[in-house]
């Protein structure tokens, strides 16, 4: 299969308008007349900053938002606390105004958790997930909240075809890390087979979606990077077992188009692998730093980068044609701005 990345300084991106997009629960789903499925993501926001893009993502008319995690910066084993910063989001004018209009869903990443860095351990993880699916308007007698974690499934349909949405929880039973005393790395990886990330019946629950899955393409949002392993910070290379099984599960699974999407490192990239068994490469695409990145980024090594590190505040946009199978993902900035992007046919 052919890759092409393409860098660009400026691209006007014209404003669309489709159909509302309704979450119906576990398993949402919308329906419209096109052949494009456009999906916006990001995560790393603060409410009390300044976010430049919600506009511009409404104005692009998606079929939904993924949160990446990091959507408030709580940092508490207040629930009540955790509340009102997500109270704060809402009431932000032009993210209320995409809402309107819009599928929002996603997952949590540490700060909205309650625990920087944080797993399992964290005391207040059930109230913050009811917090959570607050801030999603669940409802009361949907399955997810009933589960321990707030990993959740939607599928979006079309005439053409539909696209699967499987939104992981990589703290709710995430085992404690093992620190790295080395200048500039803060954790280092586990023993291989010690610990876990999902926890078993995340992982039963996830190989069941990707097996039984018919769509056109499947996007597993993961808070932290999948591919990338080289640097000292949270990812899932922490657990190498665990990178070992979700790979297992992508190629048994047969699923279509598998793409993951990751923020939380205040960076976007690229990044792409082989998969022997798989007939398409697989991408993890990092979205990181919707009101504030990582500006003093000076390098750091990825043996699967594409192209180059995004270290300014920007979104993701991916635009998946059901008719060519092709998917092309942007690293999007203020006023329609394309930073970087990347071509993949499936």
């Amino acid at each position: 299969m052919r890759t092409i990345l393409i860098f660009l300084t400026a691209i006007c991106i014209a404003s669309g308008c489709k159909t509302k997009a309704l979450d119906v629960g576990n398993k949402g789903s919308t329906a419209t007349t096109e052949a494009t499925f456009t999906i916006t993501f990001g995560s790393c926001n603060k409410s009390s900053l300044d976010n430049l893009f919600w506009d511009d993502i409404s104005n692009l008319g998606p079929d939904v938002f993924i949160w990446g995690g990091d959507i408030v910066y709580a940092d508490t084993n207040d629930v009540a606390t955790i509340q009102a910063f997500y109270d704060d989001q809402d009431a932000v004018p032009e993210y209320a105004e995409l809402k309107k209009s819009t599928l929002i869903t996603g997952t949590w990443d540490d700060h909205d958790y309650g625990i920087n860095d944080g797993g399992v351990e964290f005391e207040s993880k059930k109230g913050s997930q009811q917090a959570f699916l607050n801030f999603l308007d669940v409802p009361e007698n949907d399955l997810r909240r009933q589960r321990n974690g707030v990993y959740s499934t939607q599928v979006i349909s079309k005439p053409q075809g539909s696209v699967k949405i499987i939104n992981l929880d990589t703290r709710y039973h995430r085992t404690r890390l093992v620190e790295d005393k080395t200048e500039g790395r803060r954790y280092r990886p586990t023993a291989y087979g010690q610990g876990t990330i999902l926890g078993e019946r995340q992982w039963k629950w996830l190989a069941d979606e990707l097996s039984n899955s018919t769509s056109d393409f499947n996007l597993i949002v993961s808070s932290i990077q999948f591919l990338s392993r080289e640097h000292g910070f949270e990812k899932w290379a922490n657990h190498p077992h665990e990178v070992d099984k979700m790979k297992k599960i992508i190629m048994d699974s047969k699923a279509k188009g598998v793409l993951i999407l990751s923020g939380d490192r205040h960076i976007s990239e690229f990044s792409k692998m082989e998969l022997e068994g798989l007939d398409y490469p697989l991408i993890d695409f990092t979205s990181s730093g919707l009101t504030h990145a990582y500006t003093n980024f000076s390098g750091e090594p990825n043996e699967f980068r594409v192209g180059n590190v995004v270290s300014s505040n920007s979104y993701g946009l991916i635009e998946l044609d059901l008719d060519t199978k092709m998917a092309t993902l942007k690293m999007m900035a203020d006023n329609g701005k394309v930073l970087q992007e990347l071509k993949q046919a499936y």
